[in-house]
């Protein structure tokens, strides 16, 4: 298992540079330019002069393979370089001050999702066709239909507008430092309550579907039936031999679910004003911050192989049969 996890390791550093590469070309064939777009927004008209001295500063005149080379040498030294933004920050300290934020609201909701669509999707296999299983079709089916964006909106007009119970931005109040404790961890729960409903609506609808329908592929198998055939108890049949069997496509969705944790969710922190790296991310496109871009890919695509590597070393913990096959190679 260490020896699959090293040669895996090891073959994902070429991928890394490849994605690296082509996200790097990509970025740079948009329309635009740092220069263009700093300027132009703050109704600044500099020079032609000006704005060729601030290309030599950035580098952008070189051509771009150059670019590229220097970027990648930074980054074998773990070196992101600094942001094109005025204040001309460290991107990697841009990271450090969003990603706490955007950890703990994306490991709040997968933790959601995977306590409730698990049981969801067991009750709904094992009642197909039930009443139960009707309405968490309709659900589901509500679930992917329903905009994120629309439904933020929804709700923080209810409950933040018209009732007034809840807050519809940021994950502080005004008054927040001169707030007791107890009161503190009130208001910042208070700030989440809507957020974390509105990322977690979409994603338990999908998560308790793919649970069902894997545990309906499952409880179909003759070994189930030999299980129930020899007067196992339906708890002990459900509970031990057919969710851990199930679990295999649950884990392949969790695995691809992390770098989800780290990259943030874009419409979600932008609409709710929230401080993490998906607004980073969208505040870096639309200034065409080359540097901060970057940095958040290289990171994403690594937790994207590290997650792949996780989900195949999980499978041959949870099926016996995978650890067999991989000694008998």
């Amino acid at each position: 298992m260490l020896l699959y996890a090293a040669r895996r390791a090891v073959l994902a550093v070429p991928l890394l540079v490849g994605i690296t590469c082509i996200s790097f070309a990509v970025i740079h064939l948009a329309p635009g330019e740092p220069v263009e777009m700093q300027t132009g927004d703050r109704g600044i008209k500099a020079s032609a002069q000006a704005k060729q001295a601030v290309r030599e500063l950035y580098g952008l005149d070189r051509p771009l393979y150059e670019q590229y080379w220097t970027w990648l040498t930074r980054l074998f030294h773990l070196d992101f370089g600094r942001s094109f933004a005025p204040d001309g920050r460290p991107v990697l300290q841009k990271i450090g001050e969003r990603l706490p934020v955007t950890l703990f609201l994306n490991i709040v909701e997968m933790l959601l999702i995977i306590v409730l669509a698990v049981p969801i999707g067991i009750l709904s296999a094992t009642r197909q066709h039930s009443t139960f299983d009707k309405v968490l079709t309709v659900f589901v089916f509500v679930g992917f239909a329903t905009p994120d964006f629309w439904l933020a909106l929804l709700l923080m007009i209810l409950f933040g507008v018209q009732l007034g119970w809840l807050p519809i931005s940021g994950l502080r109040s005004l008054n927040w430092e001169y707030l007791s404790m107890w009161r503190q961890q009130l208001d910042l729960l208070s700030h989440l309550v809507l957020p974390v409903t509105v990322a977690t609506f979409g994603g338990l609808a999908g998560f308790s579907r793919y649970v069902r329908q894997s545990m309906l592929e499952v409880v179909r198998q003759d070994y189930i039936q030999s299980a129930r055939a020899k007067g196992l108890s339906e708890k002990s049949v459900i509970g031990k031999h057919a969710l851990r069997n199930a679990l295999l496509p649950v884990v392949t969705i969790l695995g691809l679910s992390l770098p989800g944790l780290i990259g943030g969710s874009v419409i979600v922190e932008s609409i709710f004003a929230i401080p993490g790296m998906g607004q980073l991310m969208v505040q870096a496109v639309y200034m065409r911050d080359y540097p901060v871009i970057m940095g958040n890919l290289v990171i994403v695509s690594t937790l994207t192989l590290l997650a792949n590597l996780v989900a195949d070393i999980s499978y041959g913990l949870i099926d016996p049969r995978i650890r067999m096959a991989r000694r008998r190679r």
